[in-house]
């Protein structure tokens, strides 16, 4: 089939043929203006994905978080210990963190939207096992397993932002994305509550199957492969189709094709998150960072019933809604902080005659690393002393501010700096955070008993202002740092 001037001229470049008849090679690209390069869809095309894939990366976290205003009700009902239990999120939060090792890198080989279905139908069916666990160790498997499948919205969320949106307007959508993970773990206890006291802990998983099937439903639907070399593979074959024929002469190929065999790049690629994670020093000790936040949020969360149920004498439905107070931050963060990363961006690249550079992402952090741990001595002392609910409430509003800013500003910087692998570069920074996440929790009550609230939380507190200049020490030495440690991704 001639090329010609048809549809394809645009995307087919350095093309050539000689005289002696050598075979035509076809270079395959995107065009500047090409409809199917995701970052030329529709709004309407993309925010369809983004939502679909902020509902997986909800439904996950909030599943981590949804049990825990039933502990002692699965303490009981299985006959063991309450630490025990927790065990159940240790393995969760784990294999999340796992996950994210094996999944980014899986679909910068295969693509985003296979991973996306397969593994979220199997984190859908995980549920089911898990409803009907016969003993603690069960349990403690399947939701294991669970994490694992379910951190694929997470694993690969900003990769498939980064696919459909350019730098410049990048930041917005993201933090309303990354809301999803963060705002999961808040929502889950408060419908926890409401399920367990009225229901059974086991109905927790029997409602989290029926709405994890309808995204994945919805995911078959309408949620569409973003990953620009797996649409460019799709468009080479359908291009071979059409010229099958051996007198044609063309040879196609994708623009900076790989040609090594599939299982060396699988094994390259599922190198890649450690190798930026242990290479680079910004992602080492931003990762490190955000372990602190997520395993301070964590430890929090599975004492929440300790400290309101216990110290405040709450009911299991109104332990439930001081959850809420993190989740305000969130809110709030998202709402008049998230955008303004955009604007810095913007306006430092304009004042830097329009180059740009992933550490104009980082000038918000400073908010967050102020506010964390002043709202963590808030909340520690305020516990400690009894002071009312509602003061230590509003401490967990400024700490939830504070942890998704330096989340939101970290992340995009990840995603600038290794735009085609950002799943990776993500994965890679969500390492440390998920182990912490899933084993500070255990040690934190025991922190709290020898310790009391006060310099339990208090030392949280104080590992978070140890880290607190990063952000400050990345803006001014982040730029050479990336060039002393370049690597071939």
């Amino acid at each position: 089939m001639a090329v010609g001037r048809d549809e394809r001229t645009p995307l087919l470049q350095n093309g050539h043929v000689d005289d002696s008849g050598e075979l035509d090679e076809q270079i395959i690209d995107f065009a500047d203006d090409d409809p199917e390069n995701p970052r030329n869809w529709t709004r309407t095309r993309k925010m369809v994905n983004v939502g679909i894939i902020s509902l997986m990366s909800v439904l996950s976290p909030l599943a981590s978080s949804m049990f825990t205003p039933g502990i002692s009700q699965i303490a009981e009902d299985l006959q063991t210990a309450e630490p025990v239990v927790v065990g159940a999120t240790t393995g969760f939060v784990f294999s999340l963190g796992i996950g994210h090792l094996i999944l980014a890198p899986l679909s910068e080989t295969f693509g985003r939207r296979m991973l996306y279905l397969v593994c979220f139908s199997i984190f859908t069916l995980s549920q089911i096992p898990t409803a009907l666990s016969p003993n603690v160790g069960f349990l403690i498997a399947a939701r294991t397993v669970s994490g694992f499948f379910g951190s694929v919205g997470i694993a690969n969320g900003g990769g498939t932002i980064s696919d459909m949106f350019r730098p410049s307007e990048r930041a917005a959508i993201f933090g309303w994305y990354l809301l999803g993970p963060l705002l999961g773990p808040t929502l889950g206890p408060l419908f926890g509550g409401l399920i367990v006291q009225n229901l059974s802990w086991r109905w927790l998983f029997w409602i989290l199957t029926v709405v994890c099937a309808v995204n994945t439903f919805a995911g078959f639907l309408f949620l569409k492969e973003s990953y620009a070399p797996v649409i460019l593979v799709a468009r080479k074959r359908a291009y071979e189709e059409d010229d099958s024929s051996p007198s044609s002469g063309k040879v196609y190929r994708i623009a900076n094709q790989d040609d090594r065999p599939l299982l060396r790049r699988l094994l390259v690629n599922m190198q890649r998150p450690l190798r930026i994670l242990f290479t680079q020093p910004i992602v080492f000790i931003m990762a490190i960072y955000q372990a602190i936040l997520f395993g301070t949020t964590y430890s929090l969360w599975t004492n929440f019933e300790a400290i309101y149920g216990k110290e405040y004498g709450f009911t299991t439905t109104q332990v439930g809604l001081t959850y809420l107070g993190i989740g305000i931050g969130f809110l709030i963060a998202v709402w008049f902080i998230v955008p303004k990363i955009d604007t810095v961006y913007n306006r430092l690249t304009e004042k830097n005659d329009g180059k740009e550079k992933p550490e104009y992402r980082l000038p918000l952090a400073n908010i967050g690393a102020v506010l964390v741990p002043i709202s963590l001595f808030w909340f520690a002392w305020t516990v400690e002393y009894h002071i009312h609910w509602s003061v230590t409430v509003l401490a967990t509003v400024f700490f939830g501010l504070g942890q998704i800013t330096i989340l939101n500003t970290v992340q995009n910087y990840y995603i600038d700096s290794f735009s085609k692998y950002a799943a990776s570069a993500i994965a890679a920074g969500a390492v440390f955070r998920s182990i912490a996440g899933g084993v500070l929790p255990m040690a934190a009550s025991g922190l709290f008993e020898a310790l009391g609230y006060g310099w339990g939380v208090s030392i949280f507190a104080f590992l978070s202002l140890t880290l607190s200049p990063a952000p400050s020490f990345f803006i001014r030495y982040g730029g050479r740092l990336r060039e002393m440690f370049a690597i071939e991704v």
